[in-house]
């Protein structure tokens, strides 16, 4: 065989390797830059955290409370009995801002009145204080407590920094939450479901 027969045999062989190399780069690459570039993408559930909440409040007793999540915050959702919607005009005279005033969490309109709600005797409110942003607890049962007065009718308290509420998330007088707990958008789709995240459309 002669040397240029050889040569050409050899420079056959280095670019059919390199080209097989090329091209087997190439694929590893895009397989590398497939999940990289599609990490950029929302999760599923990063999606799922904005959008609307269906909830079914159909077993919902007066005096019990759900959570549910809504862009990654605590919803609650509370059936009051008749005597707790009675305690709410009571407590007025030692609220911050009984008729939801104000402005840095503005309360939806169909949500200024006394309950603070569509349906009086269904709270829906985000549990989160206002103040830092602690989650206050439930404090339901009236009467004489620890961190609550003697005539305590029945709400929340943040025990971080002793804010409280009562059952329409409304904040007491002289407490470091500067705002009553916030409404989120909602509505009724049925008499027993409730859509949160969405106010009615006209």
């Amino acid at each position: 065989m002669s040397e240029a027969t050889v040569a050409a045999t050899v420079d056959n062989s280095r670019r059919t390797w390199l080209i097989t190399s090329c091209a087997m780069g190439g694929v590893g690459a895009a397989a590398v830059a497939v999940p990289f570039v599609s990490s950029f993408q929302p999760s599923e559930r990063a999606k799922a955290a904005g959008a609307a909440v269906e909830v079914d409040i159909s077993t919902l007793q007066p005096g019990e409370k759900r959570v549910v999540e809504w862009r990654g915050k605590p919803v609650w959702i509370m059936r009051r009995s008749e005597q707790q919607l009675a305690d709410l005009e009571k407590v007025e005279p030692q609220l911050a801002d009984p008729k939801s005033e104000r402005k840095a969490f503005p309360t939806p309109e169909y949500a200024q009145n006394r309950h603070r709600s569509i349906k009086a005797d269904v709270f829906v409110g985000v549990g989160i204080c206002t103040h830092l942003g602690c989650s206050p607890g439930d404090k339901f049962t009236p009467g004489p407590q620890p961190s609550l007065p003697d005539d305590w009718a029945g709400g929340f308290l943040c025990a971080c920094h002793g804010s409280t509420f009562d059952l329409a998330g409304r904040v007491f007088k002289n407490k470091p939450a500067p705002d009553n707990l916030e409404v989120p958008p909602h509505y009724y789709v049925s008499d027993t479901t409730l859509l949160i995240g969405e106010d009615k459309k006209a």
